[in-house]
């Protein structure tokens, strides 16, 4: 069995483990329809258009 022949010191230790923590930002993209910045690959929140074409309805489409 593997032994460390050194302590891993907390200075490495917590580099080591502060890979696993990082947060990346959330892209967003612009709406081909309205402008609206969405997520990519989802369906627009404020128009409902996803690749072209009216994918789900929304309240302000609802409502009307």
């Amino acid at each position: 069995m593997a032994v460390p022949k050194r302590k891993t010191t907390p200075s490495k230790r917590d580099m080591r483990r502060a890979n696993h923590d990082k947060v990346t930002p959330v892209q967003l993209v612009s709406c081909e329809n309205c402008g609206e910045a969405r997520l990519p690959h989802r369906a627009c929140g404020a128009c409902g258009h996803y690749n072209g074409r009216k994918a789900k309805s929304t309240k302000a489409t609802a409502a009307s």
